[in-house]
Order: structure tokens, then sequence, then C-alpha cells
């Protein structure tokens, strides 16, 4: 199975600004999730920014990096645009590694692109895992989901899905077992990939600002692979750059 992994990495961040160069025990975090996706056996690793600065830093540590316009409203768009770059054909495999997840398994990466290739009636692939936590459950920044009994993606919320009518005690409690918990990773087929811009904004998208409800809104299929495995640590905050920071300098059994 040959795939392409391509990273967005946008410099801009309210939260945690310059984040893709944000410095983890010597390396930019962005150029540690190139090294961490090409563990997955991908044919190549691409960074796509939309800073001359990323560009430069990725270079200086042997990581391919297009420049792409600044322009572009989501990731899966500059995606796009790295897609018409690289020369991918239509049917060629991408999977879309997000920029701030220096951790990620590479184990993961290769599940997602091996679904897609398993599932010709979904134009995209993407990962979850199973969660029991209350706070997890609650917190409207980890995005759920449920599935059908083939694992396609029925619906992605920031809310609490599926909700449990009879929880004892009742509020907000996690089914065990039942509770999917999204991981940004996305597989697609590169002429999709380049279609997705062209797509209608999904009203569903802009209420719970999540890109991938486009996809479902105009009919199209999410196959998803359910790991066995938690994620590593994603980087959207200060606190969370100082927690990935302690878990590389603890070595790779804390990460």
């Amino acid at each position: 199975m040959k795939f392409s992994v391509i990273i967005p990495a946008r410099l801009a961040s309210t939260r945690l600004p310059n984040k893709p160069l944000a410095d983890i025990h010597g390396l930019p975090m962005v150029v540690r999730v190139a090294q961490r996706a090409a563990l997955a056996g991908a044919a190549q690793v691409v960074v796509a920014s939309d800073a001359p600065e990323v560009v430069a830093a990725c270079a200086a540590h042997g990581v391919r990096a297009l420049l792409t316009r600044p322009d572009h409203p989501s990731g899966s768009d500059r995606l796009a645009e790295a897609c018409g770059l690289l020369g991918l054909d239509g049917q060629d495999l991408v999977v879309n590694v997000q920029g701030d997840e220096p951790l990620i398994e590479p184990a993961m990466i290769r599940a997602c692109a091996a679904l897609l290739a398993e599932r010709p009636d979904c134009v995209m692939s993407t990962v979850a895992h199973a969660i029991d936590s209350v706070e997890e459950f609650a917190n409207p920044n980890v995005v759920k989901l449920v599935t059908d009994a083939r694992r396609t993606a029925l619906y992605f919320s920031r809310a609490p899905i599926p909700w449990w009518r009879d929880a004892p005690g009742g509020g907000a409690q996690p089914h065990a077992g039942a509770v999917l918990r999204h991981v940004g990773l996305y597989g697609y087929h590169a002429g999709f990939l380049r279609r997705f811009p062209s797509l209608a904004v999904s009203p569903l998208e802009q209420i719970e600002a999540l890109e991938q409800l486009r996809v479902l809104w105009h009919g199209e299929r999410i196959a998803v692979h359910v790991s066995e495995q938690q994620p590593g640590p994603g980087v959207d905050t200060p606190e969370d750059l100082a927690r990935v920071r302690a878990l590389v300098a603890a070595g790779p059994a804390a990460g």
C-alpha cells in the first residue's frame, strides 16, 4: 500500500503563536510531527504551510515542505493545493496529519490509509478511540462521533453523543464502549481532496466548527478506524506544550 502524508502547518494561532515552530527539545514541533509520520511507512511526508519561516525550518532539518497560499479557510483546502503541487493522481492515497500532534502514533496513520484502501464506498477515512471519562465526554473541545454497524461515520459533534438517557444518576455520562473520541487524522483519495473546496459549506459545519461535517452533509461517507491505542496529547495551548515537552524529555515510555 502506497500513501503520502501531508501535514498542514498554519503559522497563525490565537492560543499559541508560531505553534509549528515551537521548540520541543531542540526540534520545531512540525519537524517532530514529520518524523513521527515517516515511521508509518509513507512514500513521502510533506509539510504544507503558509509561512516561509516554516518551510525554511523544515528544510533545515531535512523535511520536505511546500509554500501554499495564505488564504485557505481550512486544512483540507491547503491539502488540496498541495496535492496539485505534488502532481498526485486522483486515486492516490493521502493522509492528513495535523501539525500539532508531535506524539502521533505511526500505526494510526498507517491504519487510516489502509482503511480507505479497503472501503471503496467511502471518500474519506479517519480514526477514533473509546473514551469513558466524564470530563472528556462533556468537554466541547473533545470531538465525539457515532458510527453505524460497519464503522461508517453517522455524525461528529462537540456535544456529548450518544446521550445515555437512562444513565445511573442521570446527567452527561458516557456509556461504556459506546462513546468514541475523534482523532484528527484523515485519509483521502487525492481526487476527492481536490474536489472538497468546491463543495458548498454546510450549515452543520458552521455550527459545530467541524469541517468533516461538510462531507457528510453532501451525502458522502467517512470510514472510521477504531483504535485500541489512545493518541499522544496534541498541542493547542501553552499548557499542552509544556506537557508534551515533559513527555519527550521523559523518553519514549512516557510518550
